[in-house]
C-alpha cells in the first residue's frame, strides 16, 4: 500500500524528535558524548510513549559512522541501513510472538559473533515482560557476560512482570506520558508539514483523549482526517474520540444548576440517541465537574484539566456552582458508574442520575433571625451566672469536707506503685523446690504459645524464679508490665489454666518486679540465715557442693544460687 499511517510517517528519527522524554534523551546523549554505553538497557512506560523509536535512535547513533554525536546523522550508510531494517547486526526482535526458549536461544546463538557491517550488534527486545521464564534465564547468562560488541535494549510496558535479576542487569529509563500540549505541538508541526487544515481545538480534544500516547494521538488525528472534508472540525475529533462535547456538557450542567428535570432528561435522550456509549459520557460528566473544581481552587493551572476547554460557558458556569454542590454531583456520578458496571440497563441509572441531579439540595447552615440571637445571648448570661453561684456554692462545701477527705485519702496516697503480696512470696520461698520451678520451665514456651498475643506480650521479658507445688513467682523485669499482668484476672486464670493442660498441676501465680524481688528475696536469705545460727543447727549440704569445698577448700568455693 502507497499510504502510511501518521504514526509510522513521523516516527522519530532522533533524540530531538523524542517528544516530553527528555530525561531520557539528554542522558543517552550524555552517555555517547562520553562514550559510557552500557551494555544494557530497560525502557519501560505507558503505551506510545516513544520506547522502541528511542532504541532505534539508540542503535544507529552507537553505529553512525560520523559519531560520537548528540544525534545520528541518518545520512551515513550505518544509519540508513537500521531504519530500513536491512542491516541484519540491528535485531528487533517481539517476545510477544517470540515467547519460548528456543526463539531466545536461537537469537543468542549468534551474539557471540562479530558484528559484519557495524560496530554495535544491537538487540531490540519490544514487549520482553512476555518472555517465559525460561527464556529469561538464558538471557540472564549472557546478560551476565555481554560480548563487548552487543548491546540490549529492552522495552515493556508492564516493568513488574520482569525478574528483578533481568533489572538489576539493566540501565532502566521510565518513559512518563506526555502531556496534551506536547501532543498539540508535536501535531501542529505535522499537520503544517503535511498542509491540513485542522482547527486547534479539535487538536486539543485529540491529546486529552491520546491519555499521554503520541502514537494514540496521532491515529486519531489520522482518523479525523480520513473522517473530515475539508478542515477538521471539533465535532469531528469528538466523533472519532467518541467523546461528548463540551456544549452538550454546559448544557446538561445548567440543566443542573436550574433544577429543570425536563431539560436534563431530553438532553440525554439526545445524546444517546446519537449514540454515545453511556459510561463514556458519565466519565466525561465527572471529569467536567473534576475541571470545573480545579478550575475554582487553581484557575492558572490549565494543563491540568482533563476534558473541558475554558470558554466563556464554562466560567460563568463554574462561578454559579458553590463547592459543596460539585463534591456532592461528583459523589451521585462515581456512584452511578458503579451501578451502572453491573446491570444490563444502564440507561436506567442514567436517567435517575440525571433526576438527582436536578433535585439535589446543597446542604448549607440556615442563619437564625435576629430576635432568636437575643434571646440566645441573654440565656447564656443567665447561665454563666448560675454557674458562677454553683462555683461558690461548691467552694464552701469543698472547705468543709476537706478535714474528712484528707483523713480518708492519706492511707491511698502512702501508696506507690506496684505491691507484691510479700508474705505469700516468702511462704512459697519456704516450699520452693528446683524440681517444681524446672517443670514449670521444661514447659514455659508451649505455655506461651497458647495464650492470645496480648497475653503473650505481657511475657515477653518475665520468667519463673521460684516455685513450690501449687504457686509460683514470676519476675517481670518493668513495674508496669507486672501491675497490668496482676490487674488482668483473665490473663492470670488463662496463664494457671495452660500450665494445668501441660503439667497436670494447678498453680497460682505470684507477679513481683526485678527491683522488688531481689530486695524479697535477701531479705528471706538474711532472716533464714539468722534462724539457722539461733537454732544451731545447719542444713544438710547437697552432696556436689560438700565435694567441692573438700577439694579447693571452704575459702574458695562461694554458692550462687
Amino acid at each position: 500500500m502507497a499510504y502510511q499511517a501518521l504514526y509510522r510517517v513521523w516516527r522519530p528519527q532522533q533524540f530531538i524528535d523524542v517528544v516530553g522524554q527528555e530525561h531520557v534523551t539528554k542522558t543517552l546523549q550524555n552517555a555517547l558524548l562520553q562514550q559510557k554505553i552500557s551494555h544494557a538497557y530497560l525502557f519501560s512506560g505507558p503505551r506510545g510513549t516513544g520506547k522502541t523509536s528511542a532504541a532505534k535512535i539508540l542503535a544507529k547513533a552507537v553505529n553512525c559512522e560520523r559519531g560520537p554525536s548528540l544525534e545520528p546523522c541518518n545520512e551515513c550508510p550505518s544509519c540508513k541501513g537500521i531504519t530500513n531494517g536491512t542491516i541484519s547486526d540491528v535485531l528487533e526482535f517481539d517476545a510477544a510472538s517470540n515467547s519460548r526458549v528456543e526463539e531466545m536461544r536461537d537469537v543468542l546463538d549468534k551474539v557471540k559473533f562479530a558484528p559484519t557491517s557495524v560496530n554495535y550488534k544491537v538487540y531490540i527486545i519490544d514487549e520482553v515482560h512476555m518472555l517465559s521464564i525460561s527464556a529469561f534465564n538464558a538471557l540472564l547468562k549472557t546478560l551476565e557476560e555481554p560480548p563487548k560488541h552487543v548491546i540490549f535494549i529492552l522495552a515493556t510496558t508492564e516493568p513488574h512482570k520482569i525478574p528483578l535479576t533481568i533489572i538489576s542487569r539493566c540501565q532502566r529509563f521510565d518513559f512518563r506520558r506526555i502531556t496534551a500540549q506536547s501532543i498539540v505541538n508535536r501535531m501542529k508541526l505535522i499537520i503544517e508539514e503535511t498542509k491540513i487544515d485542522c482547527d486547534e481545538d479539535a487538536l486539543k480534544m485529540i491529546a486529552r483523549a491520546a491519555d499521554g500516547g503520541m502514537r494514540d494521538a496521532l491515529s486519531l488525528l489520522d482518523q479525523a482526517i480520513s473522517f473530515s472534508q475539508d478542515r477538521v472540525t471539533v465535532e469531528d475529533a469528538l466523533t472519532v474520540t467518541g467523546a461528548v462535547s463540551q456544549g452538550f456538557l454546559n448544557k446538561l450542567a445548567k440543566a443542573v444548576e436550574e433544577k429543570d428535570v425536563a431539560s436534563g432528561l431530553e438532553a440525554l435522550d439526545e445524546l444517546l440517541f446519537h449514540g454515545k456509549d453511556p459510561s463514556r459520557f458519565i466519565e466525561d460528566f465527572i471529569f467536567y465537574y473534576r475541571d470545573m473544581l480545579l478550575f475554582k481552587t487553581a484557575p492558572n493551572l490549565e494543563e491540568s484539566l482533563e476534558r473541558v476547554l475554558l470558554d466563556d460557558e464554562f466560567r460563568d458556569m463554574a462561578e454559579k456552582v458553590p463547592f459543596e454542590q460539585i463534591y456532592q454531583l461528583i459523589d451521585l456520578l462515581n456512584k452511578t458508574q458503579q451501578d451502572m458496571r453491573w446491570t444490563n440497563h444502564p440507561r436506567i441509572f442514567l436517567e435517575v442520575a440525571i433526576v438527582k441531579l436536578c433535585q439535589t439540595e446543597i446542604k448549607q447552615t440556615e442563619q437564625a433571625p435576629s430576635g432568636q440571637i437575643t434571646q440566645l445571648l441573654s440565656k447564656i448570661e443567665q447561665l454563666e451566672q448560675d454557674i458562677q453561684q454553683l462555683k461558690v456554692q461548691g467552694t464552701v462545701t469543698a472547705a468543709q469536707e476537706a478535714p474528712s477527705q484528707v483523713q480518708k485519702s492519706a492511707p491511698r496516697s502512702s501508696r506507690k506503685g506496684f505491691q507484691p503480696q510479700v508474705g505469700k512470696i516468702n511462704e512459697v520461698l519456704k516450699s520452693a523446690t528446683k524440681n517444681n520451678l524446672n517443670q514449670i520451665k521444661s514447659k514455659w514456651g508451649e505455655m506461651r504459645a497458647k495464650l492470645m498475643k496480648s497475653h503473650a506480650a505481657l511475657l515477653n521479658e518475665a520468667e519463673p524464679v521460684a516455685a513450690s507445688d501449687n504457686t509460683f513467682i514470676l519476675k517481670f523485669k518493668h513495674e508496669i508490665h507486672c501491675q497490668m499482668a496482676m490487674d488482668n484476672s483473665r490473663f492470670i486464670e488463662t496463664v494457671s489454666q495452660a500450665l494445668l493442660e501441660l503439667t497436670g498441676d494447678k498453680y497460682l501465680l505470684l507477679g513481683v518486679p526485678e527491683e522488688q524481688w531481689l530486695s524479697i528475696r535477701e531479705s528471706f536469705l538474711s532472716n533464714q540465715h539468722n534462724d539457722e545460727g539461733e537454732s544451731g543447727s545447719k542444713p544438710e549440704e547437697e552432696p556436689h557442693i560438700a565435694e567441692a569445698k573438700n577439694l579447693f577448700g571452704a575459702e574458695f568455693v562461694e554458692i550462687i544460687d
